[in-house]
Protein backbone atom coordinates (compact mmCIF):
# COMPACT_ATOMS: atom_id res chain seq x y z
CA UNK A 1 0.00 0.00 0.00
CA UNK A 2 1.25 3.32 -0.90
CA UNK A 3 0.21 6.70 0.74
CA UNK A 4 -0.22 9.50 -1.86
CA UNK A 5 -2.15 12.90 -1.83
CA UNK A 6 -5.50 13.33 -3.62
CA UNK A 7 -3.50 15.64 -6.52
CA UNK A 8 -1.54 12.12 -6.57
CA UNK A 9 -4.00 10.09 -7.28
CA UNK A 10 -5.13 12.53 -9.49
CA UNK A 11 -1.86 12.54 -11.26
CA UNK A 12 -1.75 8.72 -11.13
CA UNK A 13 -5.04 8.20 -12.71
CA UNK A 14 -4.24 10.38 -15.55
CA UNK A 15 -0.53 8.61 -16.51
CA UNK A 16 -2.40 5.59 -16.91
CA UNK A 17 -5.23 6.53 -19.22
CA UNK A 18 -2.75 8.75 -21.16
CA UNK A 19 -0.54 5.57 -21.44
CA UNK A 20 -3.27 3.24 -22.83
CA UNK A 21 -5.20 6.14 -24.89
CA UNK A 22 -5.97 5.19 -28.62
CA UNK A 23 -5.46 8.39 -31.21
CA UNK A 24 -7.14 6.59 -33.16
CA UNK A 25 -10.52 5.36 -30.79
CA UNK A 26 -11.71 5.90 -27.85
CA UNK A 27 -10.88 5.18 -24.03
CA UNK A 28 -13.91 3.92 -21.62
CA UNK A 29 -13.45 4.51 -18.08
CA UNK A 30 -14.95 3.67 -14.91
CA UNK A 31 -14.34 5.02 -11.71
CA UNK A 32 -16.00 2.95 -9.24
CA UNK A 33 -17.16 3.34 -5.53
CA UNK A 34 -19.77 3.88 -3.30
CA UNK A 35 -21.04 7.41 -2.91
CA UNK A 36 -19.34 8.19 0.24
CA UNK A 37 -15.84 6.94 -1.58
CA UNK A 38 -16.32 9.95 -4.40
CA UNK A 39 -16.01 8.50 -7.24
CA UNK A 40 -18.08 11.53 -9.00
CA UNK A 41 -15.72 13.84 -7.73
CA UNK A 42 -12.41 12.13 -8.20
CA UNK A 43 -14.15 11.57 -12.46
CA UNK A 44 -14.40 15.25 -12.33
CA UNK A 45 -11.08 16.13 -11.44
CA UNK A 46 -9.75 13.62 -13.98
CA UNK A 47 -10.99 15.88 -16.78
CA UNK A 48 -9.05 19.18 -16.88
CA UNK A 49 -5.67 17.48 -16.62
CA UNK A 50 -6.48 15.17 -19.08
CA UNK A 51 -8.06 18.04 -21.56
CA UNK A 52 -4.61 19.28 -21.31
CA UNK A 53 -3.35 16.09 -22.66
CA UNK A 54 -5.05 17.00 -25.75
CA UNK A 55 -7.95 14.13 -25.03
CA UNK A 56 -11.55 15.17 -25.27
CA UNK A 57 -13.18 14.23 -22.36
CA UNK A 58 -16.43 13.19 -21.42
CA UNK A 59 -17.67 12.18 -17.68
CA UNK A 60 -21.11 10.47 -17.24
CA UNK A 61 -22.49 9.28 -13.98
CA UNK A 62 -24.57 6.35 -13.15
CA UNK A 63 -26.62 8.78 -11.61
CA UNK A 64 -27.91 9.57 -15.07
CA UNK A 65 -28.75 5.67 -15.88
CA UNK A 66 -31.33 4.67 -13.46
CA UNK A 67 -34.13 2.78 -14.06
CA UNK A 68 -37.76 4.07 -13.85
CA UNK A 69 -39.32 4.81 -9.89
CA UNK A 70 -41.87 1.70 -10.50
CA UNK A 71 -38.94 -1.01 -11.21
CA UNK A 72 -35.98 0.72 -8.49
CA UNK A 73 -39.20 0.48 -5.57
CA UNK A 74 -40.94 -2.61 -7.09
CA UNK A 75 -39.52 -3.97 -3.75
CA UNK A 76 -39.61 -0.79 -1.89
CA UNK A 77 -37.60 2.09 -1.29
CA UNK A 78 -35.23 0.99 1.35
CA UNK A 79 -34.34 -3.00 -0.30
CA UNK A 80 -30.54 -3.35 -0.49
CA UNK A 81 -31.24 -6.05 -2.72
CA UNK A 82 -33.08 -4.60 -5.02
CA UNK A 83 -30.73 -1.33 -4.87
CA UNK A 84 -27.41 -4.22 -6.02
CA UNK A 85 -29.71 -5.94 -8.68
CA UNK A 86 -31.76 -3.61 -10.62
CA UNK A 87 -31.51 -0.03 -9.86
CA UNK A 88 -28.44 1.02 -12.54
CA UNK A 89 -29.91 0.68 -15.91
CA UNK A 90 -26.48 -1.10 -17.50
CA UNK A 91 -28.52 -1.70 -20.45
CA UNK A 92 -28.78 1.46 -21.36
CA UNK A 93 -25.59 2.52 -20.65
CA UNK A 94 -24.26 0.02 -23.10
CA UNK A 95 -26.27 0.78 -25.67
CA UNK A 96 -26.26 4.77 -25.41
CA UNK A 97 -22.35 5.01 -24.61
CA UNK A 98 -19.95 2.44 -24.20
CA UNK A 99 -21.14 0.28 -27.24
CA UNK A 100 -21.06 3.37 -29.49
CA UNK A 101 -17.27 3.65 -28.74
CA UNK A 102 -15.89 0.38 -28.57
CA UNK A 103 -14.41 -1.11 -31.91
CA UNK A 104 -16.45 0.13 -34.61
CA UNK A 105 -18.43 2.20 -33.08
CA UNK A 106 -19.75 5.65 -34.08
CA UNK A 107 -18.78 7.80 -31.08
CA UNK A 108 -21.98 8.95 -31.16
CA UNK A 109 -23.78 8.86 -27.35
CA UNK A 110 -25.93 9.87 -24.86
CA UNK A 111 -24.82 11.68 -21.59
CA UNK A 112 -28.00 11.12 -19.37
CA UNK A 113 -30.84 9.09 -19.46
CA UNK A 114 -33.05 9.24 -17.14
CA UNK A 115 -33.70 11.83 -14.67
CA UNK A 116 -35.18 9.94 -10.96
CA UNK A 117 -36.10 12.87 -9.41
CA UNK A 118 -38.65 13.69 -12.06
CA UNK A 119 -38.88 9.80 -13.04
CA UNK A 120 -38.45 10.41 -16.96
CA UNK A 121 -36.04 10.60 -19.78
CA UNK A 122 -33.81 13.78 -19.73
CA UNK A 123 -34.05 14.02 -22.95
CA UNK A 124 -30.40 15.28 -23.39
CA UNK A 125 -29.20 15.83 -27.36
CA UNK A 126 -26.83 13.10 -28.57
CA UNK A 127 -23.15 14.07 -29.00
CA UNK A 128 -20.48 13.10 -31.10
CA UNK A 129 -17.20 12.23 -29.47
CA UNK A 130 -13.89 12.47 -31.82
CA UNK A 131 -11.29 9.70 -32.15
CA UNK A 132 -9.07 10.21 -28.67
CA UNK A 133 -11.56 11.12 -26.64
CA UNK A 134 -11.63 9.65 -23.01
CA UNK A 135 -15.21 9.00 -21.29
CA UNK A 136 -15.37 8.37 -17.85
CA UNK A 137 -18.35 6.99 -16.20
CA UNK A 138 -18.20 7.32 -12.21
CA UNK A 139 -20.67 5.76 -10.11
CA UNK A 140 -20.87 2.21 -7.62
CA UNK A 141 -21.72 -1.37 -8.71
CA UNK A 142 -20.36 -0.36 -11.67
CA UNK A 143 -17.44 -3.36 -12.12
CA UNK A 144 -18.25 -7.13 -12.38
CA UNK A 145 -20.80 -7.22 -15.01
CA UNK A 146 -19.30 -7.40 -18.55
CA UNK A 147 -19.77 -3.66 -18.77
CA UNK A 148 -16.47 -3.49 -21.24
CA UNK A 149 -13.77 -0.61 -20.31
CA UNK A 150 -10.20 -0.66 -21.20
CA UNK A 151 -9.47 0.83 -17.27
CA UNK A 152 -11.24 0.44 -14.37
CA UNK A 153 -10.51 1.99 -10.86
CA UNK A 154 -12.18 1.07 -7.85
CA UNK A 155 -12.25 3.21 -4.66
CA UNK A 156 -12.54 0.96 -1.53
CA UNK A 157 -13.68 2.02 1.84
CA UNK A 158 -13.44 -0.44 5.16
CA UNK A 159 -16.73 -1.52 5.94
CA UNK A 160 -16.29 0.72 9.17
CA UNK A 161 -15.19 3.75 7.36
CA UNK A 162 -17.98 3.54 4.66
CA UNK A 163 -20.81 2.95 7.03
CA UNK A 164 -19.40 6.28 9.38
CA UNK A 165 -19.20 8.50 5.81
CA UNK A 166 -22.82 7.49 4.66
CA UNK A 167 -25.23 9.45 5.37
CA UNK A 168 -28.12 8.14 7.70
CA UNK A 169 -30.93 8.30 5.36
CA UNK A 170 -28.79 6.21 2.84
CA UNK A 171 -27.56 3.45 5.81
CA UNK A 172 -29.84 0.84 4.27
CA UNK A 173 -27.57 0.29 1.06
CA UNK A 174 -24.82 -0.84 3.14
CA UNK A 175 -25.58 -4.74 2.65
CA UNK A 176 -25.64 -3.87 -1.04
CA UNK A 177 -21.95 -2.72 -1.06
CA UNK A 178 -21.25 -5.82 1.65
CA UNK A 179 -22.40 -8.03 -1.37
CA UNK A 180 -20.37 -6.55 -4.11
CA UNK A 181 -17.26 -6.79 -1.95
CA UNK A 182 -18.11 -10.49 -1.46
CA UNK A 183 -19.21 -11.52 -4.81
CA UNK A 184 -17.89 -9.06 -7.12
CA UNK A 185 -14.24 -8.35 -5.68
CA UNK A 186 -13.82 -5.82 -7.70
CA UNK A 187 -10.55 -4.99 -5.34
CA UNK A 188 -8.71 -7.87 -6.85
CA UNK A 189 -9.31 -7.15 -10.50
CA UNK A 190 -9.74 -3.67 -11.14
CA UNK A 191 -6.62 -1.88 -12.45
CA UNK A 192 -6.13 0.39 -10.05
CA UNK A 193 -7.14 0.21 -6.58
CA UNK A 194 -7.33 3.23 -3.82
CA UNK A 195 -8.52 2.60 -0.08
CA UNK A 196 -9.94 6.04 0.54
CA UNK A 197 -11.29 5.79 4.38
CA UNK A 198 -10.03 9.23 4.78
CA UNK A 199 -10.40 11.25 1.50
CA UNK A 200 -7.33 13.61 2.49
CA UNK A 201 -4.68 11.03 2.72
CA UNK A 202 -5.84 8.17 0.19
CA UNK A 203 -3.49 5.11 -0.59
CA UNK A 204 -2.91 3.31 -3.95
CA UNK A 205 -3.42 -0.65 -3.12
CA UNK A 206 -2.93 -1.90 -6.19
CA UNK A 207 -1.88 -1.16 -9.96
CA UNK A 208 -1.71 -3.64 -12.74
Amino acid sequence: MRSVTPEGLVDELVERIAKIAEPDGWTRVAVDGAPAAGPDRLAEALVDPLRALGHEVLHVRTGDFLRPRSVRFEFGRTDPDAYYEGWFDEAGLRREVLDPLGPGGTGRVLPTLWDPVRDRATRAGYLTLPPGAVLLVSGDLLLGSGLPFELAAHLVMSPAALARHTPPELAWTLPAYARYAAEVAPQTFADLVAKVDDARHPAIMSVD
